[in-house]
């Protein structure tokens, strides 16, 4: 067995599975889960039909770099999003079966072991996937905490200033999330021309996960992304790599489609690996997410009801928690008085609600767990469940 293995951790899921264990939820109420981040409204039926209208690509072997196609409807989308020069579908794109696997995988290509102590950065808390992703690699992870602060610019920031200069040296890459999971928190142009200019001088390579990129509450201000950030700097896409996915967008979480883009050095290298790897989309998928990359209609209108959700739910559970809206995504995270664990089995118990002990997303780092007294709440449920959970947990913390 490859030893790496023991240094993973239990994921959070199955660590909020063992602190329930033999613990029953109150019968009286109907179980309301805000645990986990898969989105429940509807699938697109333009999506559906496209699956079903190309069900003939299952007979055909899929290419890893996708067909043509799929890469021109994601280069011409990420130049309208952003409202940047289209990325070159040749070389610059490349379609991933979703942001997880990629995301994982990446690091298997950047990670050179061979040189002492690799580092890889990431935030803290974070999405479990770029700590396993670092260990297995052969590098170190080295966690930078996200916490609460009264001035916005350092607000569940990640605050390179306070990397020590040694571990800057060993880094290799750094994963980034904006919009973040789980404040909700999107990186400013400032905190770019500062992570791209330490990439500039440390020669890492930057992994921006964009996942949660189109869940925001103003049509008029969509998050800032990573590109776009380089290119209103002047800069090329130079160690710059994001990745994307159809799952949150399009309500698609069981699909698996997304996209990589970015410095087409790092694409060519990663797309050779991938060829090995044996993990190309299904030619049947590609035509479903032409279609969804295709059309704005329906992400308009899933940004309208989770909008819907969050100014329903935001002032009831700001009763009683330190919570407020998020810049985009949809989690709430809320801080408590008490234990994060103890309050979701409290929680679980006397009403039959599930959130998430934020301590679970997190890592002990400088002295301190920044999850701890947090829980994320998944506002993935429909708008009366969510009013309904929120109604509880107000009545419950009285």
């Amino acid at each position: 067995m490859n030893p790496k293995l023991n240094l993973l951790q239990p994921y959070p899921f199955q660590r909020l599975r063992d602190l329930f264990k033999g613990t029953s939820p109150n019968p009286a109420l109907s179980p309301i889960n805000l645990s986990i981040g898969e989105p429940k409204h509807a699938t697109p039926a333009l999506i559906k039909d496209a699956l079903v209208n190309n069900l003939a690509g299952l007979a055909v072997y899929p290419t890893t770099i996708g067909v043509p196609a799929l890469r021109e409807a994601i280069s011409s989308w990420i130049a309208r999003r952003y409202n940047i020069a289209a990325p070159n579908p040749e070389n610059a794109i490349l379609p991933v079966n979703g942001s997880r696997e990629a995301l994982f995988a990446f690091a298997q290509v950047i990670v050179d072991s061979k040189k002492s102590n690799p580092i890889v950065i990431s935030p803290n808390p974070f999405y479990q996937i770029y700590e396993g992703a670092a260990f297995l690699a052969g590098a170190e992870p080295y966690f930078l905490n996200t916490l609460p602060h009264k001035d916005p610019k350092h607000n569940h920031a990640m605050d390179f200033a306070n990397v020590p200069e040694e571990i800057l040296k060993r880094t290799q890459l750094v994963y980034v999330c904006s919009p973040g999971n789980p404040s909700g928190k999107v990186m400013s142009l400032e905190q770019w021309k500062t992570l791209f200019e330490l990439s500039d001088k440390y020669d890492f390579v930057i992994a921006a996960d964009e996942c949660y990129s189109e869940i925001y509450f103003d049509e008029n201000k969509p998050p800032l992304g990573a590109l776009q950030a380089a290119s209103l700097l002047g800069r090329s896409h130079a160690n710059l790599v994001v990745f994307a996915s159809l799952s949150k967008r399009s309500n698609v979480p069981g699909m698996r489609s997304g996209f990589v883009a970015g410095d087409d050095k790092i694409i060519e290298k990663f797309t050779l690996y991938r060829t090995y790897h044996g993990c190309a989309m299904s030619p049947t998928v590609q035509a479903a997410s032409i279609a969804a990359w295709n059309d704005e209609v329906h992400v308009i209108e899933n940004r309208r009801l989770y909008a819907q959700k969050f100014n329903a739910v935001t002032p009831i559970l700001a009763a009683k928690l330190e919570v407020e809206m998020p810049d985009a995504a949809f989690y709430l995270w809320a801080k408590a008085k008490e234990s994060d664990s103890e309050l979701a089995l409290k929680l679980y118990r006397e009403c039959n609600i599930t959130v998430l002990p934020g301590s679970y997303l997190a890592r002990e780092a400088h002295g301190v767990n920044p999850g701890q007294n947090f829980i994320r709440m998944a506002l993935v449920a429909s708008l009366d469940e969510c009013v309904e959970a929120a109604k509880r947990i107000q009545h419950i913390l009285n």
